[in-house]
């Protein structure tokens, strides 16, 4: 099996804000990072270049990034403040994301079904496939999803 990855790092300014309504620690309160993610990709062959994908053609995947992370408020769906928290939008001050779930946990596993879906969309079938994800909220924090047999 043959493995590459891509990462958009911090510096690529993914700034988001989310809380963690449930935690028992400051993280229930509004806080936001520069999101990074690494993607794995995995391949039992290469291409007719030697490669499992091309990275200069995953702008697709980078577009969607920035257009879900960047500069959003994002929002649990079950969030007991979500209306309030929305409202913002409509009041100039956020634009609003609402979510099944938030944290570097959903996000990694949120961004795997995207590059999968970019992968089918770039015409690489079943040959590539997404092995996992890894969101970090800088360095000490990161969440990693990892496909399971059957993906």
């Amino acid at each position: 099996m043959h493995l590459s990855t891509k990462t958009y790092g911090h510096e690529l300014g993914l700034s988001a804000v989310f809380r963690q309504w449930r935690a028992n620690s400051h993280c229930n309160q509004l806080h936001g990072y520069a999101l990074a993610f690494t993607f794995v990709f995995e391949a039992d062959e290469l291409d007719d270049r030697n490669w499992v994908v091309d990275f200069g053609g995953l702008k697709p995947l980078k577009e969607w990034l920035h257009n879900t992370f960047d500069h959003k408020l994002i929002v649990a769906i079950d969030d007991p403040h979500l209306e309030r928290l929305v409202a913002l939008q409509s009041d100039g001050l956020a634009d609003v994301l609402v979510l099944q779930a938030v944290g570097c946990e959903a996000f990694a596993e949120l961004a795997a079904a995207k590059a999968a879906e970019v992968l089918v969309e770039l015409g690489y079938g079943s040959r590539v496939r997404v092995h996992s994800v890894e969101c970090r909220e800088h360095g000490a924090n990161s969440a990693l999803w990892k496909a399971t047999d059957g993906n």
